[in-house]
């Protein structure tokens, strides 16, 4: 799934719940949501505010009240009796790192590791010089990627890393967030752990492939250090195109001297007065009463933005409290148990290809502990996370875009349709769009050799197949 979708389908899940349950949960799930919600007045009982770590107390006890004795809580066929820590649950061929007091949890691949695999062999003349930085999507990890890490691998000399962003995965769920610290589930937060990945891969530049909510963590990354980014790959990507289209020198000069100058009335006096003739006194009090009333009128500006910041800084407070109380906390868990298994079979074309291999990969991180807590966070840090000032929209910066970029989607992807994909190339310059037939949300799991052979031709059509030519690009 992926951020913004992950957002909307987050929302309108939890909106009908609260005031007409039992008009479509059926009993079974009213029954369950009643146990979840218990007790109303106890509601907000356990907030706190944007800057403070949040206190899931009250919650916890409600939760573990609500239950009868010899009952086990299960969400999404997971039991939460007993949860572990995340590094628990790593595998063999897991990797932790540390960053800025955050365990990442990445998976490493390297052509040398898999030379003697036969299944996916992928020829090719010379290696791509580059690693490649697999990013994953909304309620996914980087299990997402397992099926093509290997392949990816031997497209590149450098090798593929494929980390769990905080909150997903096996990555840690830090539950004290300091002011003076990046908040580990912002998305300033991946942007730096995706740079701190190139750095440990000792490389200049990487390829970055980014999967719905990736893709925008991957854009992020390119604009914060363009240098660093080789290419991007935009798998089923969750960046909605601008609703109007417009050239990017158009855009700049169009606007004419408003881009360059908003002030309509000069400061130097001079300018005004060699306009206006000096025989006429009633222009030159006209004059006086145009810079007044424009002196008002900018002064009415100033102050309705700050009052415009105020309320928005009152609002973000009021919904970090209610998204970090009982209520917001019991409704996550509900979710994810009713609707968890849905999303993923919703994200695939063929839902015969999902087995129960592909159901406990995605589950699995449901039994760490703070699981919920950590996806609260996160959907707090994404609803709250406050745009800068000094950089225009990100939809304003597609154009800007320097670097090859292709664009992969499924034609039948319910989650990010396909047209939207197709208006993102039209805005990014010399993108390449690939769609992928009879393919959902997750082309790198549902069609992985039509998938890699896709990528493999975009990369080779982008530096070549001569290892002259390699190097060049490599050393430049």
């Amino acid at each position: 799934m992926s951020l913004g979708v992950g957002a909307v389908c987050f929302a309108s899940h939890i909106m009908p719940h609260i005031g007409c349950c039992n008009t479509f949960v059926g009993s079974k799930n009213f029954e369950k949501l009643s146990r979840y919600q218990l007790c109303s007045k106890a509601a907000f009982a356990s907030t706190s505010s944007p800057g403070e770590a949040a206190d899931y107390s009250g919650a916890e006890q409600l939760l573990s009240g609500g239950r009868g004795k010899g009952k086990k809580l299960s969400i999404a066929g997971v039991e939460q009796d007993e949860l572990v820590e995340p590094h628990v649950l790593a595998e063999q061929d897991s990797c932790f790192c540390e960053f800025k007091g955050v365990r990442v949890h990445y998976k490493k691949c390297h052509h040398h590791d898999h030379q003697n695999a036969e299944s996916h062999e992928v020829a090719t003349e010379a290696r791509i010089p580059f690693p490649i930085i697999l990013l994953h999507g909304f309620g996914a990890s980087a299990f997402s990627w397992s099926r093509v890490m290997r392949i990816l691998a031997r497209l590149t000399s450098s090798g593929v890393v494929a980390f769990d962003r905080p909150g997903f995965g096996l990555t840690a769920r830090p539950h004290e967030i300091q002011e003076q610290m990046v908040n580990p589930y912002s998305l300033s937060f991946s942007v730096l752990v995706t740079l701190h990945f190139i750095h440990l891969l000792a490389a200049q530049k990487a390829i970055i492939i980014g999967h719905s909510a990736g893709a925008l963590v991957a854009l992020d990354t390119y604009f914060e250090a363009p240098e660093r980014v080789a290419a991007l790959i935009l798998v089923a990507p969750a960046v909605f195109a601008p609703l109007r289209i417009r050239g990017t020198a158009r855009s700049r000069s169009g606007m004419g001297d408003f881009d360059g100058n908003t002030n309509l009335i000069h400061d130097d006096e001079s300018d005004f007065p060699s306009t206006i003739p000096h025989q006429n006194p009633f222009l030159s009090i006209w004059g006086i009463f145009s810079r007044f009333f424009a002196y008002i009128a900018s002064s009415i500006m100033k102050l309705l933005k700050r009052m415009t910041s105020f309320a928005t800084f009152l609002y973000k407070g009021a919904l970090t409290a209610i998204l970090r109380s009982t209520i917001g906390l019991t409704l996550v868990r509900f979710v994810i148990d009713k609707f968890g298994i849905a999303a993923i079979r919703n994200s695939w074309h063929d839902v015969n290809q999902i087995t129960e291999h592909v159901i406990h990969g995605y589950t699995k991180p449901l039994r760490a502990k703070n699981w919920d807590k950590a996806l609260l966070e996160f959907v707090v840090a994404m609803l709250t996370d406050s745009p800068s000032e000094s950089k225009p929209p990100l939809s304003q910066r597609l154009a800007e875009i320097a670097c090859p970029v292709l664009i992969i989607t499924g034609d039948n992807d319910r989650l990010v349709p396909s047209w939207n994909a197709e208006r993102l190339s039209r805005v990014i310059p010399s993108s390449c769009l690939e769609v992928i037939r009879n393919c959902g949300h997750l082309p790198h799991e549902e069609k992985v050799e039509e998938f890699v052979s896709i990528v493999q031709k975009f990369l080779q059509r982008v530096w070549g197949p001569s290892e002259e030519q390699l190097v060049q690009v490599a050393i430049a």
